[in-house]
C-alpha cells in the first residue's frame, strides 16, 4: 500500500469518521465505548469539515479506492468556530445523542468549553489522527507541517490542541514538534500550543504540498 498526503475531498468524510472512532480511545479503537460511536466524529470531525474543509488534509491511498487512513483538521479561529457550531452544526446532531452530566453528550452540547483563557493568544486549534498503517512513516509530521503552513497563509500566529493526559505516545509526538503545555483544565485533559512559524523542528511546507511513501 502506498500512501500520500493531499487536501480533503468531500468523498473522504466517512473515512475520516471511521478513523476518528478507531483512534478515539487515546489512540485505540473506541467503537465499543459508546452506544453510538459516531458521537465522536460528530464532535471532532464533522463540524470542521462543514465549516473549514480547506483546513483538512488527509493521508490516503494513492491507488484503488484512495481511502483516507489519517487526517489533520481544525479551525483558524476558535471563537468563530464555536459560534457557528452552536448556530449551524449542533441543531442537526443534538437529537441523535442523549445528554449526560460529564460525558460526550455533554461535550457535544457545550463547545464553549473550548474558550479557555488562552484562546485569543492561540486562536487556532486542530485534531490529528492516524490509523496504525499510516503511523511510523513521517506522515504525522508532514500533516502538521502542511496544516501549520495553511494557518500561516491565513495570518494565524499560534495554534493549540487538547489531548488526553494518558496518551503518552501522542504527548511525545507533540513535544518533538515544538508544542508546549499551556494548561491542564482537568486531570484527564492537557492543552498544548505552539507558534505556526517554522523553526528548528523543520515544520515548513506550503499548504497542500504532498508526499508519499510505501507502507512499512
Amino acid at each position: 500500500m502506498q500512501l500520500s498526503i493531499r487536501p480533503y475531498r468531500p468523498g473522504d468524510r466517512e473515512d475520516l469518521y471511521d478513523v476518528c472512532v478507531r483512534t478515539g480511545d487515546n489512540g485505540a479503537d473506541a467503537s465499543a465505548l459508546y452506544p453510538d460511536p459516531r458521537i465522536l466524529p460528530d464532535i471532532f470531525v464533522g463540524p470542521y469539515l462543514a465549516q473549514e474543509p480547506e483546513l483538512a488534509f488527509v493521508v490516503a491511498e494513492t491507488g484503488g479506492a484512495q481511502r483516507a487512513r489519517g487526517y489533520v483538521l481544525g479551525t483558524a479561529d476558535t471563537r468563530r468556530f464555536v459560534a457557528r457550531y452552536l448556530a449551524e452544526w449542533l441543531p442537526g446532531v443534538v437529537d441523535r445523542y442523549p445528554d449526560d452530566a460529564d460525558g460526550r453528550g455533554h461535550e457535544l452540547r457545550h463547545p464553549e468549553a473550548m474558550l479557555g483563557p488562552g484562546v485569543d493568544d492561540y486562536p487556532a486549534h486542530l485534531h490529528i489522527d492516524l490509523l496504525p498503517e499510516a503511523q511510523g512513516q513521517g506522515f504525522g509530521r508532514e500533516l502538521m507541517r502542511t496544516y501549520l503552513a495553511a494557518l500561516r497563509e491565513r495570518g494565524v500566529p499560534r495554534v493549540h490542541l487538547g489531548m488526553g493526559a494518558a496518551n503518552h505516545a501522542a504527548r511525545a509526538f507533540y513535544d518533538r514538534l515544538g508544542f508546549e503545555e499551556l494548561a491542564r483544565p482537568t486531570p484527564r485533559l492537557v492543552v498544548l500550543g505552539r507558534s505556526t512559524e517554522a523553526d528548528g523542528d523543520g515544520l515548513t511546507a506550503r499548504a497542500g504540498s504532498g508526499t508519499s511513501a510505501p507502507r512499512r
